[in-house]
């Protein structure tokens, strides 16, 4: 009989997999918390939250629970002329969680999905006041998904090359890392000159797939400050940050947020279900669903998903929500963020590293390779091989090796992780 790995070479396509190189794939065969138990009778400790959505961790019982029990009630229901208790009760709760400014909820499929729905929003938001704006301010290096929408408001290059003469043009400002802040906020505001920026659109406090690349929240409330006296709609891709990853539950709000300026469109996913099912939402404000409430039918907006608001997914979602009601999840979120910053306090002036650093949740190592950062910096494959020998789940941004863990990691697998790291970063320096 075929291994597993031998019928996933006959059938399957993996995502960002060179074949012509491809490591041996690890058959799982089940998880638990933060662990991954492959085939073969090895554990790995799952140290990005398998592509930073299990924030619980995986299995967890509670919300298997909850979907097993919504499965016998109600699987699917077509979401356009319909409506069911376990959708508005979501849209609820992110509302109340987001705090005030906020309004609608729209339902989709996952975290590109979503910000191609605040794109669209935007875009026709301006139509429908029939004061027609066509262009996307972002920052440098962004990535926002791989939908057509999504790759035009990121940077172009390795992600999508052979659509670039296909995708839309956005105007492109510095990234406001430390040092470069007067920098970023001094682009926006000649780009946001003229009258013809629809909407500015950014990761916030961290630039996942550049690199985990990190800025500040005050320069970030003074670029939203900037757009709300152009009258340039702002969307937070909350898609990565969202669900407790900088420290808190949003990066760009909370309910007892000192920053009073807020975002105009928020989108969300990954960390919203606990990993069980892909979802995504978009939310925005009374002022923009305002503007598609017309006699005139072309003014609707036309957009939506077969599994839009899926029964299964949103009963997910809200046991996610319940757990993180909990004191022990707060606690976890805070352990984890202040052995970061102990990690960060210690290593910071490594001979291995350009930089390290760390906001919540998330911790970041930028190792000197004599090359600059590129996502094919060959130090990839081999902190990739040295991580999974010790039994951690890593996936390296080429040179950039960092940490993203569910919440219910244990105390010591962090710390085995985090003396993991500390012993490669001396095995580079060798």
């Amino acid at each position: 009989m075929s291994s597993l790995q031998e019928r996933d070479r006959n059938a399957v396509w993996h995502p960002f997999t060179q074949y012509q190189n491809a490591q041996p794939l690890i058959p799982v065969a089940r998880a638990e918390g933060a662990l991954l138990f492959s085939g073969d009778g090895k554990t790995y400790i799952d140290a990005i939250s398998s592509w930073w959505v299990n924030v619980h961790g995986h299995a967890h019982p509670y919300i298997a629970e909850k979907i097993a029990a919504q499965a016998k009630i109600l699987e699917q229901v077509i979401f356009a002329g319909f409506t069911h208790e376990p959708a508005v009760r979501l849209a609820e709760r992110v509302l109340e969680l987001l705090g005030p400014g906020f309004a609608k909820v729209f339902f989709s499929d996952d975290g590109s999905t979503s910000v191609e729905v605040a794109l669209k929003m935007a875009l026709q938001y301006w139509h429908n006041l029939d004061m027609p704006r066509k262009k996307i301010a972002t920052f440098e290096n962004a990535y926002h998904g791989d939908t057509f929408g999504a790759m035009a408001v990121g940077a172009r290059g390795t992600f999508n090359r052979p659509f670039e003469s296909l995708l839309f043009d956005v105007i492109t400002i510095p990234v406001p890392v430390r040092g470069k802040e007067n920098d970023s906020i001094s682009a926006l505001q000649r780009v946001l000159a003229d009258d013809d920026v629809a909407a500015f659109i950014f990761e916030p406090l961290v630039q996942g797939a550049a690199g985990m690349v990190m800025y500040d929240e005050e320069t970030l409330q003074e670029l939203i400050r900037i757009c709300a006296e152009k009258n340039v709609l702002t969307i937070a891709d909350e898609v990565m940050t969202g669900f407790g990853r900088t420290g808190k539950m949003f990066a760009t709000v909370s309910r007892d947020d000192e920053f009073d300026l807020r975002p105009d469109i928020i989108c969300l996913s990954k960390g919203l279900t606990g990993g069980f099912l892909p979802m995504g939402l978009t939310v925005c404000t009374q002022e923009i669903f305002d503007a598609f409430i017309s006699g005139d039918q072309q003014k609707t907006f036309f957009h939506g998903h077969s599994y839009t608001a899926n029964p299964l997914a949103c009963a997910a979602a809200n046991a996610s929500l319940d757990l993180f009601e909990k004191l022990e999840t707060r606690e976890n979120v805070f352990r984890i963020s202040r052995r970061n910053t102990d990690f960060l306090e210690k290593n910071r002036n490594h001979p291995a590293l350009a930089d390290l650093r760390c906001c919540g949740t998330i911790l970041a190592a930028e190792f000197k390779t004599g090359s600059e950062t590129s996502y094919f910096n060959d130090l990839s494959v081999k902190a990739y091989a040295f991580f999974l020998e010790k039994g951690i789940l890593l996936r390296p941004l080429g040179n950039i090796v960092y940490l993203m863990p569910p919440y219910c990691i244990t105390e010591e697998q962090h710390e085995e992780t985090l003396a993991a790291m500390e012993e490669f970063m001396n095995v580079i320096h060798r």
